[in-house]
C-alpha cells in the first residue's frame, strides 16, 4: 500500500510538471516541441536516477511515479500520427527519428553521469 502512495504522489507532480512544461514550450510550424523536450528531459533524468542506483521508496516515488507521469509515450504517438495525417512528412520523420536517437543518447548520458556520482 505504501508503494501505491509513493507512485501516486510522484505521478501527481510528474503530470503537473509535464503539463506546465509542454504549455510553456509550444512549437512553431506544427512540430511538437513541448512533448519532444519533456520526453528527452525525462529520458535523461531517468537514466540519471538509474545511474545513481536509487532504490526502494525513493525510486518508486521518482523513477516510477514522477517519471512515469512526466514522460508521455501516448502523446508522442498521437502527435506523430497527427503530423503524418496533416502531410507534414518532414516534421513527422524528424520528430520520430530525433526523439528516438537523441532520447537514447540523453538516456545514456544520464546513466553515465549518475554512475560517476558517489552518494
Amino acid at each position: 500500500m505504501t508503494e501505491i502512495l509513493f507512485v501516486s504522489i510522484g505521478g501527481f507532480f510528474g503530470a503537473i510538471c509535464r503539463f506546465v512544461l509542454s504549455r510553456m514550450l509550444k512549437g512553431a510550424g506544427g512540430f511538437p516541441v513541448g512533448t519532444f523536450i519533456v520526453n528527452l528531459l525525462g529520458a535523461f533524468l531517468l537514466g540519471l536516477f538509474v545511474g545513481l542506483q536509487l532504490h526502494g521508496h525513493l525510486y518508486i516515488l521518482i523513477g516510477v511515479g514522477f517519471m512515469g507521469a512526466f514522460t508521455t509515450f501516448s502523446t508522442f504517438m498521437l502527435e506523430s500520427e497527427q503530423l503524418q495525417i496533416a502531410g507534414k512528412n518532414k516534421s513527422f520523420y524528424a520528430y520520430v527519428v530525433l526523439s528516438l536517437v537523441i532520447g537514447l543518447g540523453v538516456l545514456y548520458c544520464g546513466l553515465m553521469i549518475g554512475k560517476s556520482i558517489d552518494l
